[in-house]
This record gives structure tokens, sequence and C-alpha cells, in this order.
């Protein structure tokens, strides 16, 4: 190996240990992995508003939907007993 090819060689690891320090100061950085997080979050759910909406409306209307059924149910008995007597 000449001289020439041995300072290639060192620049090529130098290089290659410059990546990795940064690939690890990137994981290192929770801050900033918290907030790509964050951002990526807001995105989908941004993307999905009607399914959410959606979603939140059902679940407002669910107990009133089961409250009309148990009250037309309830007079359905009451009528159904009136006629019996």
């Amino acid at each position: 190996m000449t001289t020439t090819d041995i300072q290639q060689e060192i620049e090529r690891t130098r290089a290659r240990l410059g990546e990795t320090v940064d690939d690890l100061a990137a994981k290192a950085d929770v801050k900033a992995r918290a907030q790509a997080t964050a951002s990526e979050m807001k995105a989908r759910a941004a993307a999905l508003p009607g399914r959410v909406w959606q979603s939140q409306a059902m679940q407002r209307r669910w107990p009133a939907a089961v409250a009309a059924g148990a009250l037309v149910a309830g007079a359905a008995v009451l009528i159904w007993r009136r006629r019996r007597a």
C-alpha cells in the first residue's frame, strides 16, 4: 500500500465516522425526534377530519338513540298493557 492509498483510506474512514456521529447525534436528539413525531401526527390527523368528526358525533348521538329506543319500547309496553286490560 502506498502513502496515497493510506491517505485515501483515512479520508474514507473519517467520512464514514462523521456520518456515524451525525446519525448518533440525530438519534440522541430526543426533542427533535418528538417534534418530528408530533408534526407527523398532526399531518395524519389533518388528513382525516371527516372521520374524526363523524366518530365524535356518533359518540354524542349514541346515548340519545338508546334513550329514544327505550322510550319507544316503554311506550309500546304501556300501550300493549292497556289494550289487554
